[in-house]
């Protein structure tokens, strides 16, 4: 996901097709990066990184993980630094970020949400400077009590509904229409959805359970 803000933009994960992606929408300016977690899904395009270095005048960009992510991060990318390499190869510069605590990119606000995957994950609650909030949560199979508190009442929810059947780390429809009703969202989206039904069923299962719900499609914008 891409989110433009006032003073900086940035991205939460850097899955496969980042490169793509980028050329495809024009992203042009990265400031920072945010992980869920270290599944290859989620980061493989890190690497890519790299060329928003250059793009920034050289400088390292700040990459915000929990600290088992950023762990693995170091065992997948062993040669991403900091600082530039001396024998001037060129590879990522980041700063990894301990997500335990609040922080901030530009005017966005940013909160870590405890969330179930059966691996190291988070989720992140997102608070514009208009003070409307968005959450976001692509790898789950629980939310929390606590989560769920955070989450109430936000005016956009994004979460992950893989399939109809039951998933042992991810939410099914199921699951996710339950955590829809309990958090309440101005509006929903679900992304991480495989090919167990098709776009437009799917949009039409939310349309019959009356919550405003749909699903997410390349490209779309969100304005908050």
């Amino acid at each position: 996901m891409y989110v433009k803000g006032t003073g900086a933009s940035f991205l939460i994960d850097t899955p496969p097709e980042m490169r793509e992606a980028a050329i495809e929408y024009s992203i042009r300016k990265v400031d920072a990066v945010c992980l869920t977690h270290a599944h290859m899904d989620h980061v493989a395009g890190f690497d890519d990184l790299r060329r928003f270095n250059t793009l920034n005048g050289g400088a390292p960009m700040r990459c915000y993980a929990d600290a088992a992510t950023i762990a693995k991060m170091h065992a997948i990318f062993p040669y991403i630094q900091a600082v530039n390499n001396q024998q001037g190869l060129f590879r990522p510069m980041i700063n990894f970020v301990d997500n335990a605590e609040p922080f901030a990119i530009g005017g966005v606000r940013l909160e870590r949400l405890e969330v179930e995957h059966s691996f190291p994950c988070s989720g992140y609650l997102l608070t514009a400077e208009s003070g409307r909030r968005l959450g976001y949560v692509s790898d789950a199979h629980v939310l929390p009590q606590s989560t769920l508190a955070k989450l109430e009442g936000v005016d956009v929810m994004v979460m992950n509904c893989l399939r109809e059947r039951f998933h042992p780390t991810h939410l099914n429809f199921e699951a996710a229409e339950g955590y829809f009703r309990r958090i309440a969202p101005g509006r929903g989206y679900t992304i991480h959805m495989c090919h167990d039904f098709s776009h437009r069923e799917l949009t039409e299962k939310w349309r019959r359970t009356g919550l405003p719900v749909e699903p997410a499609f390349d490209g779309m914008e969100i304005t908050l």
